[in-house]
């Protein structure tokens, strides 16, 4: 009977899950494939994405997130049309059978997750609503939210950490965000944004300079590549392709070319809507920010 209190979960997809693309994992080959049942746009407030956490799945940086007041929540409403405040973000309802393989992919132990599910099951909670308790009483910190649930489990991750985002409609969603450069939450584990001295969240630009580590180059565009597709559903993607030099333009429109015409398929598999409720909640056409790395033929 506990367990149905979590038997799905809204997941915020920010970067790489924003596409059907991404969310199959077709770049590294369905490698960490998810298939969710139902999507939806949502905007995030006090909220800012960048390139800032090394991936485990290749030698580049993935996309992280960060509150822009760091005493305020981030916080989610419905995502409606081109216009508003905020970035924009996909709502993911997954049953409860992906736990495991949620939390491998942003690289936090999944029998610490399955734990943290049981922990919010005995308590009568959603887990998102488990968790906003714990960051309620750091104050929103993230630093302070980190050791507090690292004081609860005994565990902390050097890559991802979910943390708690309330939605206007009263459920409460859960977020990777990365563990942080200012620190994982416990002392002997080291982030690995902090390893790699990531203490910003960076532009593709930006992070296509990076020398900290052995960057690939192809790498990095690859993925990026798989956050902007969300661009392709009329997801507002206009941060993420401000400060584009020319030649990324370029190297993104040739794996746009080969990659944007089959999206609308992937993305209805990934998600698990049909046509019907994939356009009550989606424009269909692609964000206008996106037509500088989408080739003329299928702009």
């Amino acid at each position: 009977m506990a367990a149905a209190v979590n038997d799905t979960l809204l997941v915020i997809g920010y970067g790489s899950l924003l596409s059907g693309y991404g969310i199959l994992a077709e770049r590294r080959g369905g490698k960490s494939r998810l298939i969710a049942r139902d999507a939806f746009p949502v905007r995030l407030d006090n909220a800012r994405r960048g390139l800032a956490k090394p991936s485990s799945h290749g030698h580049y940086l993935a996309m992280d997130l960060e509150p822009i007041d760091p005493a305020a929540p981030i916080a989610a409403r419905a995502a409606n049309g081109h216009r508003g405040t905020g970035i924009v973000a996909l709502g993911l309802v997954f049953d409860r059978q992906w736990a495991p393989l949620i939390a491998r992919r942003e690289e936090y132990d999944e029998t610490q997750f399955l734990r943290l599910l049981d922990i919010a099951d005995r308590a009568g909670q959603p887990l998102g609503v488990f968790l906003l308790e714990i960051a309620h009483k750091t104050n929103w910190s993230l630093l302070g939210y980190r050791r507090a649930l690292c004081d609860l489990l005994g565990y902390t991750s050097e890559g991802y950490i979910f943390h708690p985002v309330p939605v206007a409609d009263g459920r409460v969603a859960i977020v990777a965000i990365g563990s942080g450069f200012e620190g994982s939450g416990d002392s002997s584990v080291r982030s690995k944004r902090n390893e790699y001295g990531m203490d910003r969240l960076l532009t593709l630009t930006e992070a296509m300079r990076v020398d900290s580590f052995d960057l690939d180059h192809d790498g990095q565009v690859g993925y990026f590549v798989e956050c902007l597709l969300g661009g392709w559903h009329g997801l507002d993607i206009h941060d993420l392709t401000v400060d584009l030099e020319p030649h990324l333009r370029d190297a993104l429109k040739a794996r746009m070319a080969t990659i944007a015409p089959g999206e609308n398929d992937r993305f209805l598999r990934a998600t698990s809507l049909d046509e019907s409720r994939y356009r009550a909640s989606f424009t269909a056409q692609p964000h206008p920010a996106l037509a500088p790395v989408l080739p003329d033929a299928i702009c």
